[in-house]
């Protein structure tokens, strides 16, 4: 029903039906444009989720932003509409660049806007004075262009999205397994004897997940455990769109044998406890743990193991919000699991000690050896379509000398060894004037990040800021003293170069490579690929590279060609990518062979961090609405939490709303407490009762972001904490 509504509204019945049935379609079909989860590889014909179809129709739109609209409205007046409105206008269709005098943006053509960048980029004392952002979307050989630009130019500046998102994971699996990456894949998922959910909405940010969990449940009594201080609408049980008897019969599939609500940042104490518990039955029972793999495989037990028995239970229940006795519960549900995966997402990484946490995750894993081996290991969701294909080919502030070294050697290009900007330095280069000319690639930067006001600051303190994108956004408002809008081709649309229709490549969140198709016409004449609008940027800005970006672009297989020789595991990458399902890129881990400096997995043994606040202040994580991907917003509804048209909430628990003599939906104020000592405040936000631990608040993104200072970024990742900021909650009082 949800997405019969959603086709009728975006004015694409007949096309967006059409589009339920190409997406994910064994390399026929167009990849969806939005999570990262895998394809299912058995070739389901309904491989969808209703936020998949939402994303595609928002694509799909038949609603147009060409130089007429922007004739008609000033950015001043363009700042007072929603987030939802301004990409509900429809799909960007010419070059514009923003007019200072009449305050709106005018045409400009490609290749005037292609000079403006080149003038700005050349004009820098030096390469470092531009940043390079990209947002997951853009396709592999896209990010092979992208980086090549940058680096060929002289910078290593590229942040990305991965920056706020899942740096963690990455800095955590690359110490303990020396991948960036998690070992797991499709096989897996469906032969675990067990799952750990940690820090997972999974309804809504990655709802073809479910199909696993409940395929898993009815053919291999899978036991599932959520651990999450919000109890999510598919925490409990869920329907399969591709089931359609169920879906006709409202019948369910359980898919939980445990639910587990610690405080935020709870998650490394739970670890920890599952450790603590395994090591103390080994006491009595060797078979608890997997001595054999630990001895042949592994680095630094005795030292976890000291850990272990250094943290008390206390600390554990103190940090975790959880019992023992419930810690031990789960703890027994992994350890009579033959085979055992321990997922997360952003509730776990977006933490101050996001890394430690992930890492202490990789311990309890290594405890029973439930690595190399068929249903068993780590893995990281990631959230959005080729953001893991974004790092792996070459979206990294700080790349290693031997990933450089070898894309140097294929390219012919010589890199730059000093590391780059990632997201939160780019925004105080910005705003210390180091950083002149922004170049955004996709997403919406200006409210993707923490620290709204500083980010706008910043991006106001540029000599330029560009954007490629599809639809009209906020970081189109919040420009530099000069701006261009520069609009590309969607991944639903035909890409027509030189040697005819391109096909592009994507990454899932498993390590699986495979193309992607356009099928449909684009929605401008205007439009160009995002590897043309690279190309013809990269050549006007360095006309005597010789880099041969015209012919590169008229054919996407010669850059696949450069980069089968360019990056580890793409070897023969045009022939093995259009193999059916693709080509999975390979795990060293997965096949026990560690890419550490000690050649084993390695054990942390950190310490239990004390998170506990101040008397009087809460816990605020920030999170996305069902009706949402990422920053954009199809409606200001959260059906699965049972909100209608509204977005400026704060959930709390009931105690905490009694402590404040606070009823359901009361006005209040919202104050955080930055680590510097500033504080920063948003207003008549509505306390809104739910299920969560008490102590902790959760509220929306990119509302919410300007609660999150940029300097409250976690030591360990440098991601910005915006699972863990201090607040103080006050009823409103309206001014007199």
């Amino acid at each position: 029903m949800s997405v019969g509504k959603i086709l009728i509204q975006q004015g694409e019945l007949i096309e967006g039906t059409r589009a339920v049935f190409e997406m994910n379609q064994e390399n026929k079909g167009y990849d969806c444009p939005g999570c990262a989860w895998p394809d299912d590889r058995k070739g389901l014909k309904m491989d969808i989720c209703e936020n998949g179809i939402k994303h595609v129709t928002w694509e799909m739109t038949p609603k147009r932003v060409g130089p007429e609209f922007f004739a008609e409205h000033t950015v001043t007046e363009l700042s007072t509409w929603s987030e939802f409105a301004l990409e509900d206008a429809g799909r960007l269709t010419h070059p514009m660049v923003y007019d200072a005098a009449t305050d709106k943006y005018k045409p400009i053509s490609w290749s005037d806007a292609f000079a403006t960048v080149a003038r700005h980029i050349n004009g820098l004392a030096t390469p470092n004075a531009a940043s390079f952002y990209t947002s997951g979307r853009l396709s592999n050989e896209g990010t092979f262009l992208y980086q090549l630009f940058a680096r060929e130019l002289g910078t290593n500046n590229l942040p990305d999205c991965s920056n706020m998102c899942h740096e963690a994971s990455g800095r955590a699996l690359a110490a303990s397994l020396g991948t960036g990456k998690g070992t797991v894949d499709m096989d897996d998922w469906h032969k675990a004897d067990a799952i750990f959910l940690l820090g997972v909405n999974a309804a809504t940010n990655a709802p073809r997940m479910l199909t696993a969990l409940s395929e898993g449940v009815k053919h291999n009594n899978l036991k599932i455990v959520h651990i999450n201080p919000l109890v999510e609408a598919a925490t409990g049980s869920t329907i399969i769109p591709h089931d359609i008897m169920d879906m006709l019969l409202f019948k369910a599939t359980p898919i939980s044998s445990m639910i587990m609500q610690p405080r935020i940042g709870g998650d490394f104490a739970i670890m920890r406890g599952f450790g603590k518990y395994l090591l103390e039955l080994a006491e009595h029972d060797a078979t608890v743990i997997d001595t054999a793999f630990i001895q042949k495989y592994t680095s630094g037990f005795d030292d976890y193991v000291a850990a272990c028995r250094k943290t008390t239970w206390e600390e554990i229940e103190r940090e975790s919000a959880l019992s023992k006795q419930e810690i031990c519960k789960a703890a027994d549900i992994y350890r009579n699991a033959k085979s055992a995966i321990i997922a997360w997402c952003l509730g776990v990484s977006q933490q101050q000690y996001g890394v430690s946490a992930i890492r202490e995750i990789v311990n309890v894993l290594l405890l029973r050896g439930n690595l190399g081996r068929l249903g068993a290991g780590p893995c990281p969701i990631r959230g959005h379509s080729n953001v893991q294909g974004n790092r792996t080919c070459g979206i990294h502030h700080r790349p290693s000398e031997a990933w450089l070294a070898k894309m140097d050697e294929a390219t012919g290009i010589r890199s730059p060894r000093q590391p780059g900007l990632d997201t939160v330095r780019t925004i105080e280069g910005m705003l210390d004037g180091s950083v002149k000319v922004f170049m955004g690639m996709g997403g919406n930067f200006a409210i993707a990040t923490p620290d709204t006001e500083r980010t706008f600051a910043g991006l106001r303190n540029c000599d330029l800021t560009l954007h490629v994108s599809t639809k009209l956004n906020r970081s189109h408002l919040v420009h530099g003293r000069e701006a261009l809008i520069l609009p590309c081709l969607g991944r639903t649309e035909i890409d027509m170069q030189k040697s005819g229709p391109q096909k592009i490549s994507v990454e899932d969140s498993m390590s699986n490579v495979h193309l992607s198709n356009g099928l449909r016409p684009p929605a401008s004449e205007h439009l160009l690929s995002e590897l043309a609008i690279i190309a013809g940027i990269a050549r006007a800005t360095m006309p005597d590279s010789r880099i041969p970006w015209e012919d590169w672009v008229g054919n996407y297989d010669l850059i696949r060609d450069v980069m089968a020789n360019a990056l580890t595991g793409f070897e023969n990458f045009n022939t093995r990518v259009r193999e059916k399902l693709g080509f999975r890129i390979q795990q060293p881990a997965r096949e026990l062979q560690f890419l550490t400096p000690t050649k084993l997995a390695n054990f942390s043994d950190g310490a239990l961090p004390d998170t506990s606040l101040p008397p009087g202040r809460l816990m605020l994580g920030t999170l996305r609405s069902h009706d949402q991907f990422n920053t954009t917003i199809y409606s200001d509804d959260d059906r699965y939490r049972g909100v209608k048209n509204l977005r400026t909430l704060l959930f709390m628990s009931e105690a905490d709303m009694q402590a404040l003599n606070l009823d359901n939906f009361d006005l209040i104020d919202i104050e955080s407490f930055a680590r510097d000592g500033t504080t920063r405040k948003v207003t008549e936000y509505r306390a809104v009762k739910y299920d969560v631990p008490q102590g902790c608040v959760f509220g929306y993104m990119p509302e919410l972001n300007v609660l999150c200072a940029n300097i409250d970024y976690s030591r360990e990742s440098d991601q910005p904490a915006m699972k863990q900021v201090a607040v103080e909650v006050r009823p409103h009082k309206a001014s007199t």
